[in-house]
């Protein structure tokens, strides 16, 4: 039997979920710029905008933790489709996540190219030097 208080207990927990989900779709779709952003940088700028993207991620799985939490102790038919909504996020994460391991590769990759640059160029004014004397 559902009573009035067992209504307003699911009410509570359903906002306290809204909450968490309202926080999600805002730290993801921030995610989703500065990913967007991020790919278009190099060096420390972008560097930074990774480091930031980490924090970020952090952020969305910790609320999506929450968010299971507060399904389980949701009513079996509400809880089915609060964790299907869920579950849904995760692969978007899951997602976000590729497109950011591909930024981490080729940030890596430039960073190596650059150093290989760098001992090249050293090499080349080596032989100048040793040339000149």
């Amino acid at each position: 039997m559902v009573t009035k208080k067992n209504n307003d207990m699911i009410g509570m927990m359903s906002e306290v979920f809204e909450g968490y989900k309202r926080q999600y779709c805002e730290t993801s779709a921030s995610l989703s710029r500065i990913c967007t952003s991020a790919g278009v940088l190099d060096g420390e700028q972008k560097k930074q905008k990774l480091s930031e993207i980490t924090g970020g991620l952090y952020e969305a799985e910790t609320l999506l933790r929450k968010m299971d939490l507060e399904a389980r102790s949701m009513p079996p038919g509400i809880k089915a489709s609060l964790l299907a909504k869920i579950r849904e996020y995760r692969n978007d994460l899951s997602i976000l996540k590729s497109e950011i391991k591909r930024l981490h590769i080729s940030n890596a990759n430039v960073a190596e190219r650059d150093e290989l640059l760098e001992s090249g160029r050293a090499d080349v004014m080596q032989c100048f030097t040793i040339d000149n004397e």
